[in-house]
Formats: structure tokens, sequence, C-alpha cells
């Protein structure tokens, strides 16, 4: 949500308040800011790949894996003018490979329908693949510096830990007057990643205020998981393109009745195409 010209504090917290607090998480901020690759560009094609990986994935898996991308992929017309498995190449390790798919997409469409450019509104953002408000307006912030309603995992954290001492089953509705009275108008980019710092660091000092949120859901397990199914079919025909159906399920050690089930899913997806017994990658 794009925050409008002027959020009322009225209700929510005074200005004394939103000093106070913006004061704490800076003071925190200046001296144990995180020195991460995405935060030193502006690029707004640099800055999608960063959210797009990001995305249920931890930083530390991310790091490194970011820079190979780029450099194999520098801009958006290089990602679209290339093979989804080239793309998933790169991708592999990350995980949810969902989300280099709806990359791949997102490129197609910025060159053929934006001149190359990435659109600047949160509604424009939200209509291109794998692009939900939370993403919207994380990209608003972060490629542009323009206010916007930014709730992550680590964001969430900070203000149930500050606001909510105590109090269980907090909901986003709950949050987010607090995250619009507090934002930083003036630089919200550094805003945020203040707050992602900063909670990022309470996660490792104090039990999960995140545990107390209504929207917390533990990750299923991910050995044995469709998830990980998906990911090692994928695996193998990135390495070799295209596999006998049949021969799948004994190179996985998997049930050739999982390994059909989930092959059918990947197809619909449009991952690959099955012909005459044979899975290969579009």
């Amino acid at each position: 949500m794009v925050l409008p010209e002027e959020t009322e504090a009225g209700g929510v917290l005074s200005l004394h308040e939103i000093q106070e607090f913006r004061e704490r998480v800076y003071r925190f901020y200046r001296v144990h800011r995180r020195d991460l690759p995405w935060r030193n560009t502006h690029d707004p094609y640099a800055i999608l790949v960063s959210e797009m990986m990001l995305q249920q994935t931890q930083v530390e898996r991310v790091c490194g894996r970011y820079e190979r991308f780029l450099a194999r992929f520098p801009d958006f017309v290089s990602l679209a003018g290339a093979d989804l498995s080239d793309v998933l190449k790169e991708w592999q390790g990350l995980g949810y490979n969902r989300r280099a798919k709806a990359l791949y997409q997102i490129a197609g469409r910025v060159v053929d329908d934006y001149g190359g450019q990435l659109p600047m509104d949160e509604g424009t953002l939200t209509s291109l693949p794998g692009i939900g408000k939370a993403t919207a307006a994380s990209l608003v912030a972060f490629a542009y510096n323009r206010p916007s309603l930014v709730i992550e995992t680590n964001i969430r954290r900070v203000f149930i830990h500050c606001f909510f001492p105590g109090q269980t089953e907090v909901r986003d509705r709950e949050i987010q007057p607090l995250v619009a009275a507090t934002c930083d108008r003036e630089n919200p980019r550094d805003w945020y990643y203040a707050l992602m710092d900063f909670g990022s660091t309470l996660k490792k000092q104090i039990p999960n205020p995140n545990r107390r949120s209504a929207h917390y859901r533990k990750q299923p397990p991910f050995e044995g998981s469709d998830r990980m199914v998906r990911g090692r079919i994928l695996a193998l025909l990135v390495r070799e393109n295209r596999v006998g159906e049949s021969e799948i399920p004994a190179r996985l050690d998997l049930d050739q009745e999982r390994i059909a089930r989930i092959l059918g899913t990947l197809e619909k997806e449009g991952f690959l195409k099955r012909e005459r017994g044979v899975a290969r990658l579009l």
C-alpha cells in the first residue's frame, strides 16, 4: 500500500512516541547495519531480483547466489531473452522454482509492455507474476524510495515486540496503522532496512515475537515433501534437459505414482512438456 501524502498519528501514536521510536531504530542501525549487496544499488531490476530471491528464503542463502544471477542476467533484456532452463539452472539451490519462473515472466512483460522499466505503482506491480501486495510495497520503497506500507517477518517482529508486549494473536491490521504512522517519508528505503536489521537481531536475542502473530505458521518439513520432489525433478531436468518418465522413479528412488502426479503439476505450471514418455524442460 502506497501511503497518502500525510498519515495522521492521532489516536495511534503521539509525535513524541514516533520520534522516540525512530531514534531507537536508527540508533541501532547506525551501529549494526548489515552490508547486503542489494542495498548497494538503486537499480530496480537488481532490487526486484533480490526481492524474488528473498521470498521464503534466508538472507544467508541468497548472498552469493544473487551476485552470480546478476552476472549471468544483468538486466531485464538479458533475462527475457534467455531460455527458462538456463534461468532454472542459475536458481538451483534457492528452492521454490515458481519464483524463478515468475521472475522470468516478469522480465518478458517489462520488456514487452513497459519499455524495459519496472513499473513504479503497486497496482501495476501486483499484476505481474509472483508479485503480491507485500512484494509490491517493498519494491516501491526499495527500488524507488517512495513511502509504502511494508510488513514482512522482521518488521512484524519489531512492532509486536515494541507495541504489543504480552499480547497474542496480533493481526497485521493492528500493526498497519503503526507502520504508517512511524514511516520515515523522507527516506523509506533506509527506514525499512533499519527495521529489518533490528528485527533480525531481536530474533536472536529474545523468544521470537512473531509467534504471537495471528499470521504465524510454522513451515512444514522440507524433507520428504512434494516441494522437495519437485526440486529434485527439476534439478534432474536442468542437468539433462530431457529424461524418460519411466527412468525418474528409480533415479530419484521415489514412488512412480507420486512422480507422475508431480510431473503433471509441473507440466500444467509450464515448467516442462511430456511427450511419448519423455519429460523435457520448456
